[in-house]
């Protein structure tokens, strides 16, 4: 296909602002952040919430760029294969409160699936990429 690159560039863009975004909101709305962190029972709320926020930043911008994409990509998956249960767990909640909780576990699967995608490819030679890190 003659525009893959392209696609891919524009997919990891998307991808990584949305990324991106949520790590900003890290430290911009950082006392609710560390709020909800201790209402979900997180060890250490506050580093945890720091740490992750680096993070989303660094892994957005390395697959934005196509720096260590590997690394960037694996670091998101796993970040979400984390937060997403503990984070999301809508099975303990009733109504409405369980229905944005699925939509956020459901959304966040989502998300998951284009890290692992990018994973994959990312030992590849993106086009419109740094390039830094590949294998």
């Amino acid at each position: 296909m003659a525009l893959e690159g392209e696609f891919m560039l524009v997919g990891r863009v998307l991808l990584g602002f949305l990324f991106l975004y949520n790590g900003y909101n890290h430290f911009a709305g950082y006392e609710g952040r560390v709020g909800y962190a201790q209402y979900k029972g997180m060890p250490a709320p506050s580093l945890s919430v720091i740490s992750s926020g680096v993070l989303l930043v660094l892994a957005s911008i390395g697959i934005i760029a196509g720096i260590y994409p590997v690394i960037s990509a694996g670091a998101l998956a796993v970040f979400l294969i984390v937060a997403t249960p503990l984070f999301h767990d809508f099975w303990s909640f009733e109504g409405e409160d369980r229905q944005n909780e699925l939509n956020h576990f459901l959304k966040n699967v989502g998300l998951l699936g284009g890290t692992l995608v990018l994973l994959a490819t990312g030992g590849e030679a993106w086009k419109y990429a740094v390039g830094i890190g590949l294998f």
